[in-house]
């Protein structure tokens, strides 16, 4: 069943900033996948990051990508079976810690990588057309992030 092309009227309410932004994160990961298929891309549409951060370090450890990518240990984790099943990485004990698991990309992984560069051009240019009509998206994401980090919700209330 398709998703809704309307827009919940909850999320008018300025209060469900976080929910909305998911709603936009939901909407474009559902529009990328039929894209990725296209491309020929089998990455899930959200561990392109993971691999670019894999394919930057050469081989890490979870722990290591979660630093490297800003995001919760765990999350990374529960990326990893899929990339390992799809054969884009591998895994392999630390010698010096066998409680720690080290990735490393696969010649597939590479592949995909490639594909997703090729479509990383095109995806942009629809981007920017999308922020013509729209306004900069992307940019009013990374001011807000950035003035959450220097100043979080919890200081602004006391305002």
């Amino acid at each position: 069943m398709p998703a809704s092309t309307d827009i919940s009227t909850d999320l008018d309410d300025i209060t469900f900033l976080g929910r909305l932004s998911e709603a936009l994160s939901q909407r474009i990961e559902e529009q990328t996948r039929p894209l990725f298929d296209e491309a020929g891309i089998t990455v899930p549409v959200r561990s392109c990051s993971l691999l670019t951060a894999l394919v930057d370090a050469g081989e890490a450890s979870a722990a290591d990508l979660a630093r490297a990518l800003g995001q919760s240990h765990q999350l990374v984790v529960q990326k990893c079976p899929a990339l390992l099943r799809l054969g884009l990485i591998t895994q392999h004990a630390d010698p010096a810690d066998a409680r720690r698991k080290i990735f490393r990309l696969t010649d597939a992984g590479r592949d995909q990588l490639a594909r997703i560069d090729a479509y990383s051009v095109r995806i942009s240019e629809v981007y920017r057309a999308l922020f013509e009509e729209v306004g900069d998206v992307h940019g009013a994401i990374l001011k807000a992030l950035n003035a959450l980090a220097d100043k979080p919700l919890s200081e602004r209330i006391k305002e």
